[in-house]
């Protein structure tokens, strides 16, 4: 599915939308078969370029959709059939992506209640919701509500902060279901 150059990048359905922790992956399987040299270091610069601009799976797909398998992979001199569709599929979900595989439910982190509209969240004691992981900055987000609802906003932290496995740089908007992280700390968000 592609998108015209002037629907925002939005209007896909995101199940359909890369995110750049699908960008990352597909980098990562990129710069693993330069390394092994089984793509060149030209056809790794282009792609990784191309990466960085997809707007969907099935780009990120046909980026690796050639890529030769590397050691302890299938031992043939070429992809198998179907190989793309697989990944396609993997990256749409219906594996579960691995930053989420695991057998406990992340804890709930509750939107404040009240007049304040600033909270901070980091591994600094004087923050409002300290938290021990050493992959958290000490003044790693703030939870700001802008009128409407609330909104995550990194402050430069070293690890980041994720909102449903996108980015939270300059402010997401968070809603009870959404998945948040600060750095490898996550939780679900809850009304």
């Amino acid at each position: 599915m592609v998108a015209s150059d002037s629907a925002p990048s939005d209007s896909l359905p995101s199940a359909f939308r890369a995110s750049d922790e699908d960008r990352d992956d597909a980098i990562r399987m990129l710069r693993d078969g330069s390394v092994d040299g089984r793509i060149s270091n030209e056809t790794f610069l282009r792609r990784v370029d191309r990466a960085l601009r997809a707007r969907g799976l099935g780009e990120l797909a046909e980026l690796l959709s050639d890529l030769p398998p590397g050691r302890g992979e299938a031992a043939e001199a070429s992809p198998p059939a179907g190989w793309p569709a697989r990944f396609t599929a993997w990256l749409r979900g219906v594996r579960p992506p691995l930053r989420f595989r695991v057998t406990a439910r992340p804890p709930r982190l509750a939107l404040p209640r009240g007049p304040r509209t600033v909270f901070t969240i980091g591994r600094s004691p004087d923050c409002d919701l300290p938290l021990g992981d050493m992959t958290v900055s000490w003044h790693h987000a703030e939870l700001r509500h802008d009128g409407q609802g609330w909104v995550l906003v990194d402050l430069g932290s070293t690890n980041g902060t994720r909102v449903n496995g996108w980015r939270a740089d300059c402010g997401f908007t968070v809603r009870p279901g959404d998945r948040v992280s600060f750095g490898r700390a996550a939780f679900r968000v809850t009304g």
